[in-house]
């Protein structure tokens, strides 16, 4: 399988990757930069998104969850093998499942720019078969199935390969300025 390597930030690539995210919905971002702040702990996650008491429920399960995520980072599979991908599949699935049935990943190419950051380049050609495991589990409204399951493109699910590249644009909230305050 493809092995990491570490590579300075390529201009062309942190723009590409910056446009992807701004073609989400707002909800979508919104999501993304609130996952992103439960699994690194970048700050209070509820003080920061909560808006209401369900919310801080939502990111309370997800903190919960989402301290899977250094065993699952060490369990990404070297190779195909068979025997190696049970504890790491069943794991990324039910991560997967709770994501998807937040309602904010609209498609898999959100979903796939999340789990990228979440788990690591390295776990890119898992990603298609866990977001399709996840998004046909029954806790997802059947329409809901649909959309998510036809999101997923034809080449991304056949993929021959994947790139090795680690993303480098990392979404973070930026507290609103005055701009007469700051000229």
């Amino acid at each position: 399988m493809i092995t990491r390597t570490s590579q300075p930030a390529n201009g062309a690539l942190l723009i590409s990757e910056m446009k992807e995210f701004a073609s989400f919905p707002k909800a979508t971002q919104r999501y993304i930069r609130r996952s992103l702040d439960v699994a690194y702990g970048r700050r209070d996650a509820i003080e920061c998104w909560a808006r209401d008491e369900g919310e801080a429920a939502s990111i309370r399960a997800q903190s919960r969850i989402y301290k899977q995520l250094d065993h699952l980072r060490m369990q990404v599979p070297d190779d195909s093998g068979l025997d190696m991908i049970e504890p790491f599949m069943g794991m990324l699935i039910t991560l997967a499942a709770f994501d998807l049935g937040q309602d904010r990943l609209p498609n898999f190419a959100a979903f796939r720019f999340l789990y990228e950051r979440l788990v690591g380049a390295s776990a890119r050609p898992w990603l298609p078969a866990s977001f399709c495991s996840a998004a046909a589990l029954p806790h997802l409204h059947p329409d809901r199935r649909r959309t998510l399951l036809q999101s997923i493109s034809e080449s991304a699910a056949t993929a021959p390969g994947w790139s090795n590249r680690e993303p480098v644009f990392w979404p973070e909230w930026v507290e609103k300025v005055d701009l007469q305050q700051a000229a």
